[in-house]
């Protein structure tokens, strides 16, 4: 999409508003030292809802025509929405790293696959590395159960998989919903595992929304007794051209098959809030529901990104950042709005001190703990002086408060075949041109000098094209990797 019809879709946008920045650093070395916070009375429940591909304007409350989510607008006004939330990519492999670690793709060397590629493909010798601290570890240290339920994406070879990475329990598909048996690859049918075993393959695509809701309720309603923590990753509308949806939904909505999963995904949404809710959890459970990133260009499109600037697998405000929404009745006040900066990457410390839990100390953790701005506190800030935007290996952009500098680059990456061309400075006013309609670098070459100085340091801490981070983690990788199907 061209800059200029970018322009036109923002005949409908919104006003959203930023905040001021500050930045926290913490140590790095190779073995998890926690040091435990205060511990609370009532250790909360933590429900993540996460959508596959989903754009920040495919649900009502963020500005959708299209779509009919009563579900997700209802969680909307009894909590509060998130109009400034980001994912780490605008892909998917790398943005849940971030969600489970904390840390930048980069900082664990998740923001590539091990053949190069974009995200991790089926049978791949790398992983996220079961020596890196994750949500549900940082949680079953205060006794928490958990589940992840869902689209994992993070290796799908066994040290990789989510019952080696803190989860009790698992059942889903390892890696994107495209990603099915065809010529020339050695990837086995599309298996639907339990644990660590394959129970169907390939799986039946239409009836994952559903199996994985039914499931998720089974956990919750197991575990009612005790604290526990859900990932709830679904397929859907997922990287498939024509998405899926159980026949209930197919055909139902305004918008094809893209807007039957998303009528779905609220379906969802509504059946879990309704178990928390008739299991007299409300009050001791924080929920959230997000994207893992912006929703891709098709043509005709299917997902929107509106009033955002264009669309996911790219820097764009549109491939990264996503609609969030948090409900907890009593703590999160209901019918609020949070128009700061925050992330994917704020997960893991805020809810390790929610949970009177402790966090890594010997190592770097790039969240923060979000607490103030979660419970609306008066004058709650974002906690990030620079938020940095990488393409793959390449750091393409930069945000620091209002302002969004797209890097001068000799050599832009334009797609995942390494197709590049030379771009110039850009900067936007992201507060009062959302559009980013109007490139002020010319009128504020202070500006530009200040971001680009906090370039310089993402540069030497986490790495760029060619260059190595000075804090970068290794990933996980195996010698031998195996298909996960029937036979084994």
């Amino acid at each position: 999409m061209t800059k200029k019809s970018q322009t036109r879709q923002m005949i409908t946008s919104r006003r959203h508003f930023l905040g001021r920045t500050l930045l926290l650093g913490l140590g790095c070395a190779n073995v998890p030292i926690f040091t435990a916070s205060a511990v609370s009375d009532s250790r909360p429940n933590f429900i993540v809802i996460l959508c596959d591909n989903l754009g920040y304007g495919d649900v009502v409350c963020f500005g959708s025509e299209l779509h009919r989510t009563p579900n997700i607008d209802r969680m909307a006004a009894e909590g509060m929405q998130f109009t400034d939330f980001y994912a780490t990519s605008g892909v998917c492999t790398p943005s849940r790293a971030s969600l489970m670690t904390g840390c930048y793709p980069r900082r664990v060397n998740m923001h590539v696959a091990g053949d190069g590629g974009a995200v991790l493909r089926p049978v791949s010798k790398k992983g996220l590395n079961p020596k890196e601290v994750t949500i549900a570890e940082v949680l079953k240290s205060r006794g928490y159960a958990t589940a992840c339920i869902g689209k994992w994406h993070l290796g799908d070879q066994l040290p990789f998989l989510p019952r080696r990475q803190g989860f009790d329990y698992y059942l889903g598909i390892p890696y994107s919903d495209d990603m099915t048996q065809r010529q020339g690859r050695d990837w086995p049918p599309l298996p639907l595992m339990e644990n660590e075993k394959v129970i169907e393959a390939p799986a039946d695509r239409n009836l994952l929304t559903k199996r994985y809701t039914d499931k998720a309720i089974e956990f919750i309603t197991a575990n009612k007794n005790r604290p526990f923590f859900v990932y709830l990753p679904h397929a859907m509308p997922g990287s498939t051209r024509a998405p899926f949806a159980s026949k209930e939904f197919r055909g139902k909505s305004a918008n094809g098959p893209w807007g039957d999963s998303v009528e779905e995904l609220d379906w969802s949404t509504g059946e879990i809030l309704r178990t928390i809710k008739q299991l007299g959890l409300d009050e001791r459970t924080l929920v959230i529901w997000a994207s893992d990133n912006g929703a891709p260009r098709r043509n005709p499109p299917q997902g929107l990104n509106l009033p955002l600037v264009g669309w996911g697998y790219t820097t764009a405000e549109g491939g990264q950042r996503v609609p969030c929404i948090m409900r907890w009745p009593g703590r999160i006040p209901a019918g609020t709005t949070c128009s700061e900066l925050c992330t994917m990457m704020d997960l893991l410390p805020t809810f390790a001190r929610l949970a009177g839990a402790g966090i890594p100390k010997d190592r770097i953790i790039d969240g923060h703990d979000i607490r103030p701005l979660i419970t609306g506190k008066a004058g709650a800030k974002s906690p990030y002086a620079a938020f940095y935007y990488y393409y793959m290996e390449q750091l393409q952009a930069v945000r620091s408060g209002k302002w969004k500098l797209y890097l001068p680059l000799e050599a832009k990456w334009q797609n995942f075949s390494g197709r590049t061309k030379p771009s110039h400075a850009e900067l936007y006013d992201l507060e009062a041109d959302l559009g980013e309609t109007r490139n002020l670098a010319n009128e504020h070459p202070d500006v530009v000098t200040r971001l680009l100085a906090l370039v310089e340091k993402a540069r030497e801490d986490l790495g760029d094209v060619d260059r190595p981070g000075k804090n970068q983690r290794p990933a996980g990788f195996v010698a031998e990797p195996t298909p996960r199907n029937l036979r084994q």
